[in-house]
């Protein structure tokens, strides 16, 4: 496969999942207002920092109200991270590689975009708002499903799945770290029932609520913790997304599992070898912040070692440096 052919794949997958993230968040902080007991607008600034644009936002927007952050994270076409943005981006990565991927795949992402440049132009308010967030999260099921159910399980079905865990996996570790370090007002809210919704509304992001009931029962910071992080089963958990990148990532190079060959494969392996031993009571009397901070540079250092292994455009002169083409992060 190319290796432009692989890169918009990858991207592709995960310019969706980005997608589908930000909804999560955006819904998910809509319904908490309801129950939050009060300072309704100060709930709206982690979701910029769970997204990392706090400079670009704040230079921008100022003041992190309702219908700014809204927007900001929704319609900004001037936001490479915005719902918009994410579907534009992943619109043209797929019209790139339209011979790879099936025309089922291609109508459904190209619907997709357009319901939600439709909705830009038009935005919803209110009960209509729901509605609109809901739709963007089963658009981008449905893109998932058509791609599990037409695709050959081949290098292209791999790199779309390596690309899709990834962004999975880091979406689950900004939200679990919003909320154990920032979201959270006063060590006086703890154990009380806000601080409850509040865990409630994190496993509601991940659509975890109800599984996370059946694994575990009541709610508890530790539990949600051991779900969303080192739950193996789990389709959102980190280790679940990390393991499943892993496999992905030795069957593109054909790499058994209990070895590696490039970069990537070790810091991946080792990624999900220290999480499958991990003890989440010594994680958080460590510190789940530092962490989970740790985690995202990890994460950030596999995705750059699967830039530079398959993607990066190399000179052909010897002692030239390589030439990096990006769809952008």
């Amino acid at each position: 496969m190319l290796s432009r052919v692989a890169d918009s794949t990858c991207w592709m997958g995960r310019y969706v999942e980005r997608a589908e993230n930000v909804a999560r968040f955006v819904d998910v902080n809509l319904n908490l207002m309801l129950d939050s007991p009060s300072g309704l607008e100060q709930q709206w600034q982690p979701l910029i920092q769970t997204t990392g644009d706090d400079e670009s936002f704040a230079r921008r927007y100022g003041a992190a109200t309702r219908e700014n952050v809204i927007h900001f994270l929704t319609f900004d076409p001037e936001n490479p991270n915005s719902i918009l943005s994410c579907l534009r981006s992943a619109r043209e990565n797929a019209r790139s590689i339209r011979e790879i991927i099936s025309s089922e795949m291609w109508e459904q992402i190209n619907r997709f975009y357009l319901m939600v440049r439709e909705a830009a132009a038009n935005p919803p308010r209110d009960q209509g708002e729901h509605g609109f967030y809901t739709a963007v999260k089963e658009a981008s099921h449905l893109f998932e499903g058509l791609a599990e159910a037409t695709l050959m399980r081949n290098e292209a079905w791999h790199f779309l799945r390596l690309g899709r865990m990834l962004e999975r996996a880091d979406k689950t570790s900004r939200i679990l770290d919003v909320k154990y370090f920032i979201l959270l007002r006063s060590v006086a809210d703890v154990g009380t029932p806000f601080d409850d919704i509040q865990w409630a509304a994190v496993l509601r992001s991940a659509s975890a609520f109800e599984m996370y009931r059946k694994r575990h029962g009541r709610l508890s910071p530790e539990g949600v913790v051991q779900f969303l992080l080192l739950d193996p089963e789990f389709p959102r958990a980190i280790r679940f997304c990390l393991n499943s990148a892993r496999d992905s990532l030795h069957a593109i190079s054909a790499t058994p599992l209990d070895s590696f060959k490039h970069p990537p494969e070790r810091l991946l392996g080792q990624l999900c070898s220290d999480l499958a031993y991990a003890s989440v009571k010594e994680i958080v009397q460590h510190g789940l912040h530092e962490y989970l901070d740790d985690l995202q540079t990890r994460m950030n250092r596999v995705s750059q070692g699967v830039f530079d292994t398959f993607f990066a455009r190399r000179m052909p002169e010897s002692g030239k440096k390589s030439t990096l083409h990006r769809h952008g992060q």
